[in-house]
Order: C-alpha cells, then structure tokens, then sequence
C-alpha cells in the first residue's frame, strides 16, 4: 500500500507558475511509475502526465506538453510538476497517483494509489 500526499496547488494568475509535490511513503518509491490527473468541477478525472521509475520516460497529455514538466526523486520518494504558463483551463483539483508497475501508463487503470488531491486555480 501506498500513501500519497500531494502539496503545492494555490490560486495564481494566467501566465504563472505552480510547482506541486507529491510525497510517498508505503512501497518502495523506485519500484513503480507515479502520475498526475486532474479532475475540473463536472468533468472527468484526465490524464495529465506520469514518469517510469527511473525518471527516464515521460508522457504528457497534449494539452500541458510544452508547460508542464514531471520528475521524481527516488532518494527523496517524491514527484513533482512544474506548471508554467498556466491557463483558466488548467483549473483543476490536481492528483498524484502510484502506478501499478515500472512502466508509466496514461489510464486511471494503470494506477492503485492516490492522493488526497489539491486544488489549483488560475485566474483569467
């Protein structure tokens, strides 16, 4: 089992910056992928980006490629996601989640443990 504790979100205006964290305790951190969705009020939890367990691999859903950049600290069990450029539509309640192998994945599937989630708001 693992615990997850996300960190960071706020309220910060279109063309700024964020930088969320993620702590993890429970299962060894570099045994498996770790990712982040976000869920906007009345739509579905998607798919933002995620990273294998050695920080190699990293995918990101088209829409933040380019202003979001994951990375992990295995010496620290943390992951984190530098948010730049940030739009409205970026405003979301953000989730670190712990994926269920090595290989990091881009579905809700591909994921056992999440966080509590935390919220980022970007005003117009």
């Amino acid at each position: 089992q693992v615990q997850l504790v996300e960190s960071g979100g706020g309220l910060v205006q279109a063309g700024g910056s964020l930088r969320l964290s993620c702590a993890a305790s429970g299962r060894t951190f570099s045994s498996y992928a770790m990712g982040w969705f976000r869920q906007a009020p009345g739509k579905e939890r998607e798919f933002v980006a995620a990273i294998g367990w050695s920080g190699v691999l990293k995918y990101y859903a088209v829409s933040v490629k380019g202003r979001f950049t994951i990375s992990r600290d295995n010496a620290k069990n943390t992951v984190s996601l530098q948010m730049i450029s940030l739009k409205p539509e970026d405003t979301a309640v953000y989730y670190c989640a712990a994926g269920r192998g090595m290989i990091a994945g881009t579905r809700l599937t591909d994921f056992r443990s999440w966080g509590q989630g935390t919220q980022v708001t970007v005003s117009s």
